[in-house]
């Protein structure tokens, strides 16, 4: 990770989140990344899970440097969101080794570049099970575990602006707006146990998961943003941060938006720079058949 900068928080209190547990899923990578390392400066301990061990690893070595937390306070557990039992498992891994567990942040998600009518049954399973599924595990399981009987916790569910469609990725468009859906749904649920639950939308930001889209998607980005820039890891990280706080409860049941005024964006579809010479949306190249 470079440029990681203070080892403290830029813009909250030291000391915001000390003593609270954090888990971050997806939360090796990119904006998942970032966040853990907010929440640690913010003083949580944290733990980070995903599937590449490896991955991982890493992180959690640079997430404890940039914090000055120490390898005691920040942890990874791998496991596989998608999987009920796996997510069972990683609430119960967490409890075990933490204690408790006061924030969960369902980061975990991903998708593909295809035109809606080429992406066959497997490619929309693949995505609704990563980003929906995954998402319901893992609340569930921390609800269930951790936060019943009015014990209360946060819930926090990153998801994707614009709401207005997403050409060329219309599965992951229909399962982010089924986790808003199940937001808004599971605040309600469970406010007396006194849990939040939240949504995050994200728009474009610069981390190194961009990098696998096509070479002119990556250069037109920030073309479809009003604010004219893509979002640094570090401003969804401070968002994350601050519906960890105390006052993220006042936001449960909400979708927050923070896409630079993306989802204001009506321009002639595809943007500049993202079609072919053809005029056609690319394609995004897969291993075996989506």
């Amino acid at each position: 990770m470079s440029a990681l900068g203070n080892t403290q928080s830029a813009i909250f209190a030291a000391g915001m989140l000390a003593g609270r547990v954090a888990l971050v899923t997806g939360g090796g990578t990119g904006l998942g990344r970032a966040t853990a390392v907010e929440l640690a400066r913010c003083g949580a301990q944290v733990v980070v899970a995903g599937r590449r061990e490896e991955v991982l690893a890493e992180a959690c070595s640079e997430i404890a440097a940039a914090s000055e937390r120490g390898d005691a306070a920040i942890e990874w557990i791998g496991a596989d969101v998608r999987d009920a039992t796996s997510a069972e498992r990683l609430i119960a891994d967490v409890l075990d080794r933490s204690g408790a567990l006061d924030v969960l942040v369902n980061n975990a998600g991903g998708q593909f570049f295809s035109p809606a009518e080429l992406i066959a049954a497997k490619g929309w399973r693949a995505v609704w099970r990563l980003n929906v599924e995954g998402t319901l595990n893992m609340s569930h399981a921390a609800h269930r575990q951790a936060f019943a009987g009015g014990r209360g916790g946060t819930i926090v569910n990153v998801t994707l602006s614009p709401h207005h469609g997403m050409p060329g990725m219309a599965h992951s468009g229909a399962a982010r707006a089924t986790v808003e859906a199940l937001t808004r749904e599971l605040a309600d649920r469970w406010r007396e146990d006194r849990v939040s639950v939240v949504a995050v939308a994200a728009g474009h930001f610069e981390t190194e998961v961009l990098a696998k889209y096509p070479a002119n998607v990556r250069a037109g980005a920030s073309r479809s943003v009003p604010l004219q820039r893509l979002g640094t890891a570090q401003e969804h990280a401070w968002l994350v941060a601050l519906l960890a706080s105390p006052l993220g409860a006042a936001f449960t049941g909400s979708t927050i938006t923070l896409d630079g005024a993306r989802d204001n964006w009506y321009g002639a579809w595809p943007p500049a720079g993202l079609a072919d010479e053809s005029g056609a949306v690319p394609v995004e190249a897969r291993k075996g058949s989506a």
